[in-house]
């Protein structure tokens, strides 16, 4: 039956060959500009490019063009901005998404089974409160690719306390709650912070630009951070996750059966990046082990990381840089509030999971 059913096949491809009938051409080829080097996401990435095609019956295709082939991450944004690129995964940085700190305030999101909850389309909180933050800026928001929780990196000591900061000079990036949650936890200690873009945190490190940077497992192993790097504490300030997103006009023209079956396609793509990187994890601690000896791996107990936390003051960050913008957004409703029960409730749920 099988090769009945193959023989019919080709012989219907043949007809159309000799009727001149040419398989249809897609009615939309869009481009995805993926501006690092992770070659873990890109198989997420993919995934959600092949589904779109199959979920749109072939009308929507897809080219993921990875290692920033198309441009840096901010060239990325703005190619998407103004349509001259269709979708992108990006970093809400602040500076160029006002209402981007809510997509990563430190201390919130820890472990997958919580960003499963929190990031998921349609009810996840966190999904709810950047897709207005991205239409914000003229951008729709698909789904998100997390890589994991952060961590902190330097070539002086290992950081075990918070005053174990003392004098070093931390790369950070326009994540601004990242930086004040950092400022906090360094306050008093002589720490100082410098600038830097991602791209660059590798020939920072390795000339000496500065002492150390956040990081995460991905980024050890990927982009070798590991290399230039001698001390790493795990589990430290936030949790990574970068958005998908689409140019909004584009988006708002297409069929409602169009932008179901992307939504579609982005809600696999991302519980399979959440699987994948969790199941990764391992396998990068292995890596880091075994051919980065001289690399120093601290553990926190629950705690120590409870003093970094109370040093911290994260309900004085949210005060300054949440609430303003979400006051401006859901005026008179306490969504700073809000939103942080229903992540301490998501944490609930998603501990309960585990036992």
């Amino acid at each position: 039956m099988h090769n009945l059913f193959k023989r019919a096949i080709l012989a219907l491809l043949v007809i159309c060959v000799v009727a001149g009938v040419a398989p249809a051409a897609p009615k939309y080829k869009w481009s995805f500009a993926q501006p690092w080097t992770r070659p873990v996401a890109d198989k997420g990435y993919q995934l959600f490019c092949d589904k779109v095609k199959e979920y749109t019956n072939g009308d929507i295709e897809i080219t993921l063009h990875s290692n920033g082939l198309l441009g840096t991450h901010d060239e990325s944004l703005h190619g998407v901005r103004d349509g001259s690129i269709e979708i992108a995964t990006l970093s809400p940085y602040v500076n160029l998404v006002p209402g981007g700190m809510m997509n990563w305030m430190p201390w919130t999101v820890s472990t997958f089974d919580e960003a499963r909850i929190a990031y998921a389309y349609p009810d996840g909180i966190l999904f709810k409160v950047m897709q207005v933050a991205w239409n914000e800026v003229g951008v729709q928001m698909l789904f998100s690719c997390a890589q994991g929780a952060y961590g902190l990196g330097n070539n002086q000591r290992p950081l075990k306390h918070p005053d174990d900061l003392k004098n070093l000079k931390m790369r950070v990036s326009s994540s601004l709650a990242s930086v004040r949650c950092l400022g906090n936890m360094g306050s008093g200690t002589g720490m100082t912070m410098e600038t830097i873009p991602w791209a660059e945190v590798y020939n920072a490190l390795a000339r000496g630009v500065v002492d150390g940077c956040w990081s995460m497992w991905p980024s050890l192993v990927e982009e070798r951070h590991a290399e230039v790097l001698k001390h790493y504490t795990h589990g430290l300030l936030n949790w990574d996750a970068n958005n998908v997103v689409i140019n909004k006009e584009l988006w708002d023209s297409l069929d409602p059966k169009y932008q179901e079956a992307i939504y579609k396609a982005g809600a696999e793509a991302e519980q399979y990046l959440n699987d994948l990187y969790e199941a990764e994890e391992q396998n990068y601690i292995k890596t880091l082990q075994k051919d980065y000896p001289n690399l120093t791996i601290t553990w926190l107990t629950d705690e120590e990381k409870a003093v970094w936390r109370e040093k911290a003051n994260m309900a004085a960050i949210w005060e300054e840089l949440c609430d303003p913008w979400l006051d401006k957004h859901w005026p008179g409703q306490k969504m700073g509030e809000k939103i942080r029960a229903e992540l301490d409730a998501v944490r609930v749920q998603a501990a309960a999971k585990k036992k």
